[in-house]
């Protein structure tokens, strides 16, 4: 069962039992995807799971209760998950869960990668956020807000239960994730809070603002450090300082970032060759492609083509 679900989650967490192992009905059944995972849960188990952050920035989890109740603890907070109440749990992470009463407690457990938190983030205020998201442990179900992202969740499991090849398709899936992930930003409060209800917050820099539309006007090109500090009207030296105040990185590895994401979505998304795709965005060099999207997504391309 703790293996199974580390698999489903493809390596993102790290299980073990808090008690021996028992007996009674274990169950699980799921589907992973572009960006997520969505687990369904049946198990008597006390465990401990512990979410790798990663060099990927790691995973978001919520857990949402079906039917009898969890005790979920994380760090010094701790909530029962029921119908009414769901848990989430941050990039790295250690969640304890306790089934509370006898018979069968089932929940679902949702995936999230961070980098689609980031990116909604950033729809949402105009800016990635300049450290981790990190949400509060309890989501209250039975407030309008709540009731909201229980909706979506829901519709998402539709979609995916469907035997319609068109709610198949990636785009679908990954429009249907971002709508719930942006209620999630809104109805959950977090760490940047205020940034997305405090309203309006500091501009990028022009210069910062000219790289980044310079960036995603050339992506499929060759970009060199020049080209994009010619393009923001200052020296490299400069630029490379106001991405890494910002980003936290290079603007060189902020393009290699990019260009691998949308390689990712486009491999996802159409049946064309991994080679083709690549090529399509800028990439000169296969092998030495293949070892950074690897490294930023800790698997080969080709793995990732197997799940169209």
């Amino acid at each position: 069962m703790l293996n199974a679900a580390t698999r489903l989650f493809g390596g993102s967490i790290a299980t073990s039992p808090l008690s021996e192992l028992c007996g009674g009905d274990h169950e699980l059944r799921g589907v992973a995807a572009h960006d997520f995972a969505v687990g369904y849960f049946v198990s008597p188990l006390h465990v401990r799971v512990a979410s790798a952050k990663g060099r990927n920035g790691g995973s978001y989890f919520i857990n949402i209760g079906l039917s009898g109740a969890i005790s979920a603890a994380r760090g010094g907070l701790r909530t029962t998950l029921d119908e009414a109440t769901a848990g989430v749990a941050n990039p790295g992470d250690t969640q304890e869960l306790r089934p509370l009463r006898s018979g069968r407690t089932r929940f679902l457990g949702l995936r999230i990668d961070a980098a689609l938190v980031e990116q909604e983030f950033a729809a949402l205020t105009g800016h990635p956020p300049l450290s981790t998201v990190r949400f509060d442990l309890a989501l209250d179900l039975a407030t309008s807000k709540g009731r909201t992202v229980r909706l979506l969740v829901h519709s998402l499991l539709e979609q995916l239960d469907s035997k319609d090849p068109l709610f198949q398709r990636a785009e679908l899936q990954r429009s249907q994730l971002r709508c719930l992930v942006s209620a999630l930003l809104l109805a959950q409060p977090h760490s940047h809070t205020g940034e997305l209800h405090g309203g309006p917050q500091p501009a990028y820099p022009r210069s910062l603002r000219a790289a980044l539309t310079f960036i995603e006007a050339n992506l499929a090109e060759h970009i060199s450090l020049s080209d994009i500090a010619g393009a923001a009207g200052c020296s490299p030296r400069t630029l490379n300082s106001a991405f890494r105040g910002r980003f936290g990185f290079s603007p060189m590895s902020y393009v290699r970032n990019l260009r691998l994401d949308r390689i990712r979505e486009d491999i996802l998304a159409s049946s064309d060759p991994v080679g083709t795709i690549a090529y399509r965005w800028g990439v000169s060099h296969l092998g030495r492609f293949a070892g950074e999207y690897r490294d930023r997504f800790a698997e080969l391309p080709s793995a990732t083509a197997t799940r169209r």
